[in-house]
């Protein structure tokens, strides 16, 4: 399908007049790590803290959006860069919105990473390497995925049969054997402030 009569509608807000109303700057904070390291967890922990304290946050959960918006794609590596691909595009316009996004994806490419970091502007894009080691990992195993890995039963798995490229220069490394989901959260939480995302008093 031609996309030459396709134009992109502007917003008659600014950036700023968001941040303005709602006493945040839009970003997108992405948890990349092994199956099992965390990232569902952290990520709901974060918002749950964000929302507490009267910020607009939301998380898109890797699971969640393959029962909707990615429930046509399967787990080829093809399908897996899409998955990322119209991931990063919602979680650019939520963050447009003037939202703080948490995203909890395996995402195991440098490359899908960096081309989602390519969509927002710069110091609006925090990549978090939730680094548990792939022992931990394996030995928490919530849905049975690495014993079922192991039996070849599933094809492709990140850490297994398939790579896992690792964050180069992250915004934050958390170590969940160090710290606790809350306490995790609370770090991630306090990164942000520390960027000067929060531009004034929560709106309320």
């Amino acid at each position: 399908m031609s996309t030459s009569n396709i134009v992109w509608h502007q917003s008659r807000l600014t950036p700023e007049q968001r941040a303005a109303h709602l006493g945040q700057a839009g970003a997108v904070v992405w948890l990349t790590g092994l199956s099992g390291s965390g990232k569902s967890t952290i990520a709901m922990a974060l918002e749950q803290q964000l929302v507490a304290a009267g910020r607009f946050a939301y998380v898109l959960d890797g699971d969640n959006l393959r029962h909707g918006l990615c429930a046509d794609l399967g787990f080829s590596e093809e399908a897996r860069r899409e998955n990322i691909r119209r991931v990063g595009h919602v979680a650019r316009l939520f963050a447009d919105a003037g939202g703080l996004v948490v995203t909890a994806f395996i995402s195991p490419h440098r490359a899908e990473r960096d081309a989602v970091r390519a969509l927002l502007p710069a110091g609006r894009f925090f990549e978090v390497h939730v680094a548990t080691p792939i022992e931990v990992c394996e030995s928490r195993d919530p849905k049975g995925l690495y014993k079922r890995a192991r039996a070849g039963e599933i094809a492709d798995f990140t850490g297994i049969s398939s790579p896992y490229e690792a964050p180069l220069e992250p915004e934050v490394v958390l170590d969940t054997q160090a710290l606790g989901i809350e306490a995790a959260a609370a770090h991630l939480a306090q990164r942000l402030t520390e960027a000067g995302l929060f531009t004034g008093p929560p709106r309320g």
